[in-house]
């Protein structure tokens, strides 16, 4: 199995309330069995969330090439604390980039226009 957290991005395929796929290149973190990522509580990609949490995910490039199959799973969208939690995440991971990416989208959006999405089944 692809240690999918690992990647440098990955790609989450979320489903249109018609079954259209649409294919997102994001961040990403390993969070114990579960792979996060964080994103605008506005977006597309959570409004299709809600509507149907299964999802595709597969590592990719900053373009949204695939690099690896892409596995099922199930998406779920997290509260204060569990975004702030990917937040944390994806500072470990990503470093000084990450920390001027988040900080910037709070001063643009403020502390909930981004949410942290959580994974499973991956």
């Amino acid at each position: 199995m692809i240690d999918l957290g690992a990647q440098q991005y990955i790609s989450v395929t979320t489903y249109r309330r018609d079954g259209t796929p649409v294919a997102t290149p994001l961040w990403a973190a390993q969070d114990g069995d579960a792979v996060v990522f964080w994103t605008p509580a506005g977006s597309g990609k959570i409004k299709r969330i809600r509507n149907n949490p299964e999802v595709s995910v597969a590592g990719c490039d900053v373009r949204g090439n695939l690099r690896t199959e892409p596995v099922r799973g199930r998406a779920e969208v997290l509260d204060a604390a569990g975004t702030e939690r990917v937040r944390e995440l994806l500072r470990r991971k990503y470093g000084l980039i990450a920390r001027i990416t988040i900080f910037g989208s709070r001063l643009r959006r403020g502390p909930e226009g981004t949410v942290g999405v959580r994974i499973t089944g991956v």
